[in-house]
């Protein structure tokens, strides 16, 4: 009963604490929409690089990642070294002239942006132009939405695997406590918690895999007892490539450059102070990428070895949490508890707001200049997706992996367009956005070539072959 307690004091310490960060942030706030969006574009970037950091490391890396590399072994750190190639290629190319050319043209959310007009124009903007704002609201708010819920879920299932709570309860804590700072301070609040959150995430995983280390015998410990469970385990080619290990590790540097689709991490470089600065805040990010994947990657294997009987019945997905209640005091249980919420709720809160801007700014156009508005919105869109993480099964990697891929192949190659300030006629930009979708769904779940090669490639590349198409179409 008192490690119990002393786990649940713990836990809700670090949920006040961070609470209390969105809270205070809030004084700074202006009661603009441009600063409840953007934070005015003032954001320095230590805050944005581990702002950035700990919304694109969700609760996925701790609950999802552990629990795919469980039950594949060394192999999995292909997925992530190709997923940090394409993402860190991003940073180069685009991250910088999004910053730049957002703020030539008055965008405050990505729909504004991938529109090449500002949301609030309401003079120059013709009804066709408003096309691919509608559409990219729609989808951001439908795959974002989904991926949210699935953020909501991971936390779920730690409280659910240390507590035996009902997963209804930690979904519906999640959405609270997001709602409590984001509603008072906007973006600004999101990426304040964010990076105290991520200090909190690297050192709880940090932390858990010295321990589960020493557990398996060391790293000596942990290969020989791998190779012996399954060889697999300790095979770096991944098994039944229909395509072969090129195509597949370049499938997944193409899914890390979709992040050019995520509109919560996208934004995270709209709000930097300067673009001079982003050199700085993507070498913070970088850093911080591959430290945190490695220890998860690597938290994964020690999982499989001090839990072998997990495969059988359980929900490998469960693994972090109930290897934590095995090797750790009530203290440090508490810990990571909150180290996988802060991983939940850094990442929840940001696409929360993505979607609130999308819906408020970017569908009801006339509504736009209302910071009043954009606050409702803000409860508005968390109500939609508390109902979606409630109505869902327990599987949150396959919910949140092909929400990317679709982001990533819908909103990505049409924002890359833009960011190089190309030309782009509004019918060319929908049929990009629909048909990057279609074909990453058809690849997922019409032909199933998903475990092969990930749909992002085939996504992307369809939407960049229509504008490659219909520009030649143009000049002919």
């Amino acid at each position: 009963m008192f490690d119990r307690l002393a786990i649940i004091v713990c836990f809700i310490a670090f949920l006040l604490l961070f609470t209390g960060v969105g809270l205070y942030s809030a004084k700074r706030h202006q009661n603009t929409t441009a600063d409840y969006l953007l934070a005015s574009r003032n954001v320095n970037p230590w805050l944005t690089g581990l702002s950035a950091f700990a919304t694109a490391h969700s609760g996925g890396m701790f609950i999802s990642t552990i629990g795919y590399t469980y039950l594949v072994g060394i192999s999995s750190a292909w997925l992530f070294l190709g997923w940090f190639l394409g993402d860190y290629i991003a940073w180069f190319f685009v991250h910088k002239r999004l910053r730049e050319v957002s703020e030539q043209n008055a965008s405050e959310t990505i729909g504004s942006f991938l529109a090449g007009t500002p949301s609030k124009d309401t003079a120059s903007v013709r009804r066709v132009d408003r096309l691919i704002p509608i559409i990219s609201a729609l989808i951001t708010i439908a795959f974002l939405g989904a991926y949210a819920a699935a953020q909501l879920l991971a936390g779920s299932k730690a409280l659910h695997a240390i507590f035996g709570w009902n997963y209804s309860f930690g979904i519906i804590l999640g959405a609270v406590i997001v709602v409590i700072y984001c509603f008072s301070g906007g973006i600004r609040a999101s990426i304040w918690t964010d990076a105290v959150q991520s200090v909190l995430m690297m050192f709880a995983m940090l932390m858990l895999l010295a321990v589960a280390l020493n557990a398996c015998g060391g790293w000596e410990g942990l290969w020989v007892q791998l190779k012996t469970i399954d060889p697999a385990l300790v095979d770096p080619i991944p098994q039944n490539l229909q395509f072969g290990f090129s195509l597949f590790l370049i499938s997944w540097l193409v899914a890390g450059f979709g992040v050019v689709g995520q509109p919560h991490i996208m934004v995270r470089a709209m709000v930097l102070d300067s673009p001079k600065n982003m050199g700085l805040t993507r070498n913070i990010y970088a850093f911080s990428y591959v430290v945190f994947s490695t220890a998860a990657i690597l938290v994964g294997l020690t999982a499989r070895v001090l839990m072998p009987d997990l495969i059988a019945g359980g929900d490998v997905e469960l693994a972090l949490p109930q290897m934590t209640l095995q090797l750790l005091p009530a203290f440090w249980i508490g810990i990571i508890l909150a180290g996988i919420f802060s991983a939940v709720i850094s990442t929840a809160d940001s696409q929360i707001l993505a979607c609130s801007a999308a819906l408020t700014q970017d569908i009801f156009l006339h509504t736009a200049k209302s910071y009043r508005l954009a606050k409702i919105g803000t409860l508005v869109v968390t109500a939609i997706i508390l109902a979606i993480a409630l109505a869902s099964d327990k599987n949150m990697f396959a919910l949140g992996i092909f929400a990317w891929s679709a982001l990533g192949s819908g909103l990505g190659p049409i924002l890359v367009v833009r960011a190089w300030q190309l030309p782009l006629n509004p019918w060319v930009g929908v049929t990009m956005m629909v048909s990057g979708i279609v074909a990453a769904a058809i690849w997922n779940a019409g032909l199933k070539l998903s475990g092969s090669v990930y749909e992002v490639l085939p996504g992307m590349a369809v939407g960049f072959l229509v504008y490659a198409i219909a520009r030649w179409w143009e000049k002919h």
